[in-house]
């Protein structure tokens, strides 16, 4: 779900997410159970996290399920967060330090982050951690003017940063002013926006997107409307990036320039922290990929999860 949301809408986000209030124990397990992370919000886009367990509907292929587990207590998280450090973003560097210094400060107890930067490459911090000078050394001193941006391949190695830590929660936030590059080197694998949005669905990784409008830099115009919409285009953040949130259960924020990089940085902290834990049997062990749909019986209330899953083979 893509938005543009403006500073006095992120904060009451923030203040939304403050009333968690657990319903049953934690879900620390995982063997052949689908688990569903569910954000709830109402006709203002508003945190909801004190609902039943009888508001909810799980449909796998458009069947309703049982529900085996629910808990709404924070769950802990695994977090990769990837920041563009491509040419448009130079000078940029302060406003990324504050705003993942903001971040870094809203993770709870057992929660655990990795830093990482796409450009000229991609790299990521060696361990995860909640060590503020250890996640902050992997943000660059400069930003070189030519870098490229090179999203889906960033995310993509975001996923394999995970490695097999298969019953922990994982997520992958983005932050990117840019479209997607292609490969940096020649020869180099093609990564799609595709692939990364299958790959995450087979490995049960929660994206979320941040996309950030460049401050245009002098360049020449072309002439004629079309010259001028290319310009115009040319500021904007990949449209793909929230298609891959939208399918992952992730959530979209757009910001301006002049808007606060940090209070959308703490939004996403706090909308994980606010989310339910949904879990089911799959109805079918066939090893294939099943649409999902979870709805809430409240009325002007919505359901953000993630649209498809692959069943376990018998």
């Amino acid at each position: 779900m893509t938005r543009v949301l403006g500073y006095g809408t992120l904060v009451a986000c923030v203040v939304g997410a403050l009333g968690l209030a657990a319903q049953e124990p934690i879900f620390r397990g995982r063997g052949d159970a689908v688990r569903v992370f569910v954000t709830v919000t109402d006709r203002d886009g508003r945190l909801v996290t004190n609902l039943p367990r009888e508001s909810f509907e799980i449909r796998d292929e458009g069947r309703p399920q049982p529900i085996t587990l629910f808990d709404n207590s924070p769950q802990p998280i695994r977090l990769i967060v990837m920041i563009d450090v491509s040419g448009s973003m130079e000078g940029n560097l302060p406003l990324l330090r504050a705003a993942s210094e903001q971040l870094i400060g809203r993770l709870r107890p057992d929660d655990l982050m990795r830093l990482g930067t796409f450009g000229r490459s991609v790299a990521i911090g060696p361990s995860f951690t909640k060590d503020p000078r250890e996640l902050l050394e992997t943000l660059p001193r400069v930003i070189e003017g030519d870098a490229p941006t090179p999203l889906w391949r960033a995310i993509d190695e975001a996923i394999s940063a995970f490695g097999d830590e298969n019953e922990e929660r994982r997520v992958v936030l983005v932050l990117s002013d840019g479209k997607d590059s292609g490969p940096i080197e020649f020869r180099q694998r093609y990564v799609s926006q595709g692939e990364v949005i299958d790959r995450a669905r087979n490995e049960d990784v929660m994206v979320y997107g941040i996309g950030m409008r460049s401050r245009p830099r002098q360049r020449q115009v072309g002439i004629g409307p079309g010259g001028l919409q290319a310009a115009l285009l040319a500021d904007l953040p990949d449209p793909g990036l929230a298609l891959v949130a939208e399918n992952t259960g992730g959530g979209y924020v757009e910001i301006r320039p002049g808007q606060d990089l940090a209070a959308a940085f703490a939004q996403v902290a706090d909308e994980l922290h606010g989310q339910y834990l949904i879990s089911f049997a799959p109805p079918r062990r066939d090893g294939k990929s099943h649409d999902i749909e979870v709805r809430v019986s409240e009325r002007g209330m919505k359901a953000r999860a993630r649209k498809s899953y692959v069943a376990p083979k018998q």
